[in-house]
């Protein structure tokens, strides 16, 4: 998400350093960059002309520290307005009411609602340990009615039946009823829509939200829908009280003008942004990280929660005693690192929120380090024995071939993939001997990780 405004206000910035102060003459031009990245990125043109007069004011004149450069100083300017405008502090969900606490999802037909509900109910259900239930008003669509039963068993959500033969607001009535009877701290209502704004729909929403009366009403907007998401967020901000927005489809969307421009437009806040088709992928949506991520300052507080969340303790636990003990780190141990990784969205999710320097070109690191490629490592290590990933020098060329065979690939992948395990074993016993030092200098150019990792 962002990549396309990340790399113009970044290169942008860039072009700033060497002059000692920023006037208005050497901010013209920058500003003109800023906008036309803006409007690319598909940012709201009121939002973009309300976004560049700050920055303009802010900018002219400005006096630059000794031990900044006027990059640093426009980049710091273009961050604080970020802020501003995602803004400013995350706001969590507001369960503090008698439950069941009701949230209600509304947006148009194919924004993702029914997945986020069941994201919703599952972070609901293992960081805030409620007891959640998720029920469908859609009774225009059957299947969706049937998607949100199957998803509720997935994340271990009850789920409250209904049919496309009742009312909207008789479903609401029944699924209050219900929830209060089996106790249930969250009640979470999935919502019909259309594919363009229409009366009905409005009507529908506004009968069905008095009903259910919720405590949270969460509009729910496709990042990558542009403008039609900007007018959507209007026409529903204005029929409802929308009370924050959950933007979906972040991993597919480069330019991310709609998460500038539906805060801006609704003024309620981003709760979340969902990062993917799983159930887990649903992240906490913090502006000033968000702001950091844009103008490639990493994000490196959200990567560390992530890998506490989703890396398997017991697993690093089990595999740093092994490499204490002196016991080689094996291909069952590679597989192991490589499955957690995709657990956390593959590389490319973790580089995203890394830091990188201005002469690294992220989109090539993405690229070399897909999900596609683990996926082949992973079949690759499957098709050996036990006996094969535990001593990796005992493959010789006629197990290659069958390990190859079994995996569906070459020779040659295979042959990638030992050399790649040899460089890992390597830096793990320099690691477990004398510490990070010894394994940086250890890896291939100083410090790079090994090919394949990289």
């Amino acid at each position: 998400m962002f990549e396309t405004l990340s790399e113009r206000l970044t290169n942008t910035a860039r072009n700033l350093t060497g002059k000692g102060r920023l006037s208005e003459a050497n901010i013209k031009d920058t500003v003109r960059q800023v906008r036309l990245a803006l409007l690319e990125a598909d940012v709201a043109l009121p939002v973009v002309k309300t976004f560049i007069e700050r920055i303009r004011v802010r900018a002219i004149g400005e006096e630059v520290g000794k031990s900044l450069s006027p990059g640093q100083a426009l980049v710091k300017i273009i961050h604080n307005e970020l802020v501003a405008v995602l803004g400013s502090d995350s706001v969590p969900l507001d369960l503090r009411a008698q439950p069941p606490v009701v949230i209600f999802l509304a947006g148009l037909q194919g924004a993702g609602k029914t997945t986020t509900a069941a994201k919703l109910a599952r972070r609901l259900i293992e960081k805030e340990k409620k007891r959640v239930m998720l029920v469908s008003v859609d009774v225009h669509r059957p299947a969706a009615i049937q998607q949100l039963q199957t998803l509720a068993g997935e994340v271990g959500a009850t789920h409250c039946p209904s049919t496309e033969k009742e009312k909207p607001e008789a479903i609401v009535e029944r699924a209050l009823d219900e929830s209060r009877r089996q106790h249930m701290d969250v009640l979470i209502v999935d919502t019909a829509g259309r594919l363009h704004i229409d009366e009905a729909m409005m009507g529908e929403a506004t009968r069905v939200h008095a009903k259910a009366a919720p405590h949270e009403t969460l509009f729910v907007v496709d990042s990558m829908a542009g403008q039609d998401a900007v007018n959507s967020a209007r026409a529903f901000n204005e029929a409802l009280p929308l009370t924050g927005v959950i933007l979906t489809k972040a991993d597919g969307d480069a330019k991310g003008g709609v998460a500038l421009s539906v805060r801006e437009v609704t003024g309620q806040p981003i709760r979340f942004i969902g990062t993917g088709e799983k159930t887990d992928a649903l992240e906490v949506f913090h502006p000033d990280r968000m702001a950091s991520r844009i103008l490639g300052m990493g994000d490196v507080l959200s990567l560390v929660e992530e890998i506490e969340d989703k890396v398997n303790r017991d697993d690093a636990e089990k595999l740093a005693k092994k490499l204490k003990k002196g016991r080689g780190f094996d291909l069952s141990d590679l597989k192991s690192q490589l499955e957690q990784m995709m657990n956390m969205g593959g590389m490319a999710a973790m580089l995203e929120k890394l830091p990188l320097p201005g002469n690294v070109n992220p989109a090539a690191l993405k690229d070399a380090a897909n999900e596609k490629q683990f996926r082949r490592q992973i079949a690759i290590i499957n098709s050996m024995t036990p006996g094969e990933r535990r001593f990796p020098k005992t493959i010789n060329g006629s197990r290659k071939k069958r390990i190859a065979a079994g995996a569906g690939l070459q020779i040659q992948d295979v042959n990638r993939l030992l050399k790649q395990h040899l460089q890992m074993e390597k830096m793990m016993k320099k690691m477990s001997k004398g510490g990070m030092k010894k394994m940086m200098r250890g890896m291939p150019g100083g410090g790079m990780p090994p090919p394949g990792m990289r």
